[in-house]
């Protein structure tokens, strides 16, 4: 897309004059209110449940608990998990039942449902219920979990360990630790954090007993993956299923599970025969929603006495909550630390191990990032952490053993190939852009105001695209306009604007006689899934390419019959066939507006596109000042230099960079989903105790394109949604490290809170 032609994002007129249709704005004839009573406690054996009451006061329509969940016969969402472990070990994944049944293992988890008239109602109805709890032992932290007396969380597994996953090639790297001059160590904790999407989870579900259907309304990052996991819960087949998931507000990851609360709405409405509504409220959202991160990490480096990387020894210990969710296990394994485990350095040996285990908390799944921040920030501390046991400059360090451009496409320890970048490049541009040599002047400026200055650089590179084939199809409407049907439902990214434009390119048509036609439940049957992972313009844009191309393809056979000449003697150039050496041409709309009314229109495409995975890449640098006497921490300065391969539309690819350096710098600053280690319960289920980034925290920032066209699809595209939050964590972290270090502050736990700054700093001095 031309840059010079954007005009803003199509879709915003729509969502900023309330004209947008989100799950709430969705409504069915007869629907009938529901209200999720749930659990109170972390952990306790459901003695008996009496909604005698609760059924008889005016206006309920019906209560189910866990025994009706049971009583169906549906199962729970299968988690993502095709790959083995240790010893060829699988994921344990026990049962995890639409609403509680026999225990209730987490505070928020749905014990009962109550459809009734009215929401007050319902809620009424709630107050009703009679619950008898018999209290067990809770565990809320993973490193309890697997302690010998630890409670059992699930009666059908004998321990707590959920997965055990190892990668790379043990006994090489061992040797390379022996023979090593230098080995550093780093632990770091990447907290668990709320995924908190500005819509709230909610759903409205409807049976057809006549088609045997389920009709549902609900935000989603992918209506094919929510139909492919209900079709797994209900024995039913995937056509079974009518999912409406317009406008989304917000999915970081977080909107693309199927919810036990949508499984438990669908049975109530089979159940009543009526459309079921609900929606929840935002201590919900943040209770009940699957969080992110949650994982203990270590890394040990081996060096060689010149600084040379020699091997890499990775351990993760990962809270996955009490239940498996669809992503927790596979973000924690293969999909980030294994394809990117060496990040951009060159390390010949990598040997890393992981345990994911169940605890009294709210499930974990992927957030922004998935996975992708917890290796960049591991690798980026080691860095340091090897720099200043060498006594030599980080930067000098990173350069030393950064990966070259001409050794790209790369081939890691682990398996991966790297399809192309240019590390040293990205590096060069940041610094730069920063001023990293002007900084000691800067720190010694801010010591003479009584402020802590301090500067920090993270290389990183993610995995993106990938997930198998997308299908799509360009139909043309009886006025002409082409409808793109395609599985590539948007939750801010601008997809409405982006993939018209792109074809608009490439067909020489005005954009605005194309529209987007995503979630459609009229659309043809389309293979594929969604939008995560930074796949949307690699995997639905490269789809939508290839069938803009064959149209170009076929028009050029209808505009060879209508001038009477041959195909071969035609070009096509913005939107035009010509003749060479004549003045004989046609337009593409003038092809496309001859065959309106045909019974199928000659230009109508499918095609699908294997996607391959591209690995964006990037130099971030941060510079933040802390005032002693508060622990405040302030960013003063930041750069972001990516690689995100050929960018298609700056401003919008710029919109993605900062909303994911706003989720980076609330992890690090802040935000925390923190539970009671006595009994589970959670302390920050509300916005009065749960930290969320403002406006006010991100400072002018300079973002920088640096990319390398990636070879794994047609457009050279590579993602750029999870880089904000990639490079974001460990840059800051490095710059807040760097500022407490002449007080001898050597490790800091995230959040970087004012009260965890200013006890560092007293307890140093």
């Amino acid at each position: 897309m031309s840059e010079h032609r954007y005009k803003g994002r199509r879709e915003d007129l729509r969502l900023l004059t309330g004209r947008g249709c989100y799950t709430d704005d969705q409504n069915m004839e007869g629907q009938a209110a529901a209200h999720f009573l749930r659990a109170d406690r972390a952990h306790a054996r459901i003695v008996s449940i009496d909604t005698t009451q609760a059924k008889a006061l005016p206006g309920v329509v019906d209560v189910l608990t866990g025994e009706d969940v049971v009583a169906s016969g549906w199962k729970s969402p299968a988690p993502m998990a095709f790959f083995k472990g240790v010893g060829g070990s699988s994921v344990r994944n026990p049962f995890r039942p639409a609403l509680a049944h026999g225990r209730v293992r987490f505070v928020g988890e749905p014990v009962a449902l109550i459809v009734a008239e009215s929401n007050h109602i319902a809620q009424d109805a709630a107050e009703l219920i009679a619950i008898d709890y018999e209290d067990l032992p809770v565990v809320v932290e993973a490193g309890d979990a697997l302690a010998d007396d630890a409670v059992r969380l699930h009666d059908d597994l004998p321990d707590n360990l959920v997965f055990d996953y190892e990668y790379g090639d043990q006994a090489a790297t061992e040797r390379a630790f022996a023979e090593a001059a230098v080995v550093v160590r780093a632990e770091v904790r990447a907290q668990r954090v709320a995924g908190n999407p500005m819509e709230p989870k909610s759903c409205v579900a409807r049976y057809d007993a006549a088609e045997d259907l389920f009709e549902l309304c609900a935000p989603s990052q992918g209506v094919s993956d929510y139909k492919t996991a209900l079709a797994q819960v209900t024995g039913l087949d995937r056509n079974q299923f009518r999912i409406h998931s317009k406008d989304v507000g917000g999915g970081f990851g977080v909107r693309n599970e199927v919810y036990p609360e949508f499984i438990a709405l669908m049975l109530a409405a089979k159940r009543t025969g009526r459309p079921v509504k609900w929606t929840g409220t935002r201590s919900e959202t943040i209770s009940g929603d699957h969080h992110g991160r949650a994982a203990d990490m270590t890394g040990e480096l081996a060096l060689d006495k010149d600084g040379r990387f020699l091997a890499l020894r990775v351990g993760w210990l990962v809270n996955l909550g009490a239940y498996c969710s669809n992503a927790g296990p596979l973000i924690n394994t293969v999909a980030a630390p294994t394809s990117s485990a060496v990040s951009l350095y060159n390390v010949p040996a990598v040997y890393g191990r992981h345990k994911l285990v169940f605890t009294n908390t709210t499930p974990t799944t992927a957030y922004r990032g998935a996975g992708r921040p917890n290796v960049a920030y591991l690798w980026e501390r080691l860095v340091e952490e090897a720099a200043d046991k060498l006594g030599i400059d980080s930067v000098r360090l990173r350069r030393r053993n950064a990966l070259r451009k001409n050794q790209f496409p790369f081939k890691t320890a682990t398996g991966s190939t790297y399809d192309s970048g240019d590390p040293a490049g990205l590096l060069d541009s940041a610094l730069q852009e920063a001023d990293w040599k002007g900084f000691p002047a800067r720190r010694r400026e801010a010591k003479r105001r009584g402020k802590l200055r301090g500067i920090g650089v993270a290389l990183f590179l993610e995995p993106s695209g990938g997930v198998g084939r997308e299908e799509i199809k360009i139909q043309i409407g009886p006025d002409g306009r082409l409808g793109l049907f395609a599985l590539a439902g948007p939750s801010g990214q601008g997809h409405e604007t982006a993939f018209p434009a792109l074809v608009a390119d490439i067909l020489g048509l005005p954009e605005d006689r194309i529209d987007l036609r995503y979630n459609d439940v009229a659309m043809p049957k389309l293979a594929g899934t969604g939008s995560f992972g930074s796949r949307s313009l690699i995997s639905h844009g490269s789809a939508l390419a290839k069938g803009a191309k064959e149209i170009v393809e076929k028009a050029k056979d209808l505009a060879a019959k209508e001038l009477e000449v041959a195909p071969a003697d035609l070009t096509f150039e913005n939107g035009r066939y010509r003749v060479a050496g004549t003045d004989l041409s046609i337009d593409m709309q003038s092809i496309i507006m001859s065959h309106l009314g045909e019974v199928e229109h000659p230009l109508d495409t499918s095609v699908g596109f294997d996607t391959a995975t591209s690995f964006p890449s990037g130099a971030h640098v941060a510079e933040v000042e802390i005032d002693p006497d508060t622990g405040a921490v302030r960013i003063v300065n930041y750069v972001a230099v990516d690689d995100s391969g050929v960018v298609y539309n700056h401003t919008l690819v710029e919109g993605q960079l900062q909303g994911g350096l706003m989720q980076g710098i609330g992890q690090v600053l802040g935000e925390h989903v923190v539970y009671d280690p006595a009994n589970g319960q959670l302390l920050s289920g509300t916005f009065m105790d749960y930290f969320m980034p403002r406006a006010e925290l991100l400072p002018p920032v300079v973002l920088k394109d640096r990319g390398v066209p990636s070879p794994a699809n047609p457009l050279g595209a590579k993602g750029a949604g999870e880089a904000g939050t990639t490079g974001s964590i460990p840059a800051l972290a490095n710059a807040v490290l760097d500022a407490l270090k002449p007080l001898n502050v050597r490790h800091v736990e995230m959040p970087y809170t004012p009260s965890r700054i200013w006890r560092a700093i007293h307890q140093s001095s």
